[in-house]
């Protein structure tokens, strides 16, 4: 073998070596990104749908808050309308302890003379007379009355039991402290008027004393209500 042709084989040899080390490294390039051309295309657009899929449950979760906060802003105005009407209602039918201006009478027996062949007990506080002075109190716009702190409310009866007087079914014995809420000067002028209720209860030997007051409390009626034939109609 000739000198040219160990050096052409070199040559050649020389050339494939090169060849194989550049398709070598192409190869080791293409394993380590792992990803071609085409594959980082289709991931970039996954991503961006991705991204507006995203925004847009962001939007819709910010919407959903919105209206969950007002609903319940809602609810919360809802109940405080019904406390309040159920404070209205419970403040009409005297459940409830209340307290205000007024008046205070103290309405007592006085000692009474013997006179024979009299009964004293004709100059003794009667049930009619307390309803008179409860009804007084009423017209001149008494908002709250109690009698000896038995509220009065629309179901109430003061009526005579015997030798004594019930009121709301409790007995309730001299002296009989009244207290009525609503404007002094009206309520204790209406009583004490020419002529009217207190002078004529003193013309029969009764006792009665009035005092105008800044603040009274009448407590809150404690029996039981109950319809049995009233319905709403």
């Amino acid at each position: 073998m000739d000198k040219t042709r160990y050096l052409s084989i070199a040559v050649v040899s020389v050339v494939l070596g090169i060849m194989l080390v550049v398709q070598f490294r192409s190869t080791v390039a293409n394993e380590n990104t792992g990803v071609t051309f085409d594959r980082a295309q289709e991931l970039t657009v996954e991503m961006r749908q991705l991204e507006k899929e995203r925004h847009a449950l962001q939007l819709e979760i910010e919407d959903l808050s919105q209206k969950l906060n007002q609903a319940n802003k809602g609810q919360s105005q809802g109940i405080n309308a019904l406390k309040s009407e159920l404070e209205k209602i419970k403040l009409l039918a005297g459940t409830l302890a209340v307290k205000g201006p007024g008046v205070e009478l103290l309405i007592d027996n006085l000692p009474q003379p013997e006179r024979p062949g009299v009964d004293p007990n004709i100059f003794a506080v009667r049930d009619e007379d307390l309803l008179k002075v409860i009804n007084e109190l009423r017209t001149a716009g008494a908002e709250a009355i109690s009698i000896n702190e038995n509220r009065i409310v629309a179901t109430s009866e003061i009526r005579l039991a015997g030798s004594f007087i019930n009121v709301n079914l409790t007995r309730v014995l001299p002296p009989f402290k009244i207290k009525a809420i609503g404007n002094p000067e009206i309520l204790k002028s209406s009583l004490e008027v020419s002529g009217g209720l207190v002078e004529h209860l003193q013309d029969m030997g009764i006792s009665v004393v009035i005092e105008k007051k800044e603040e009274l409390i009448v407590p809150a009626y404690s029996g039981k209500q109950h319809f049995d034939y009233a319905k709403q109609s």
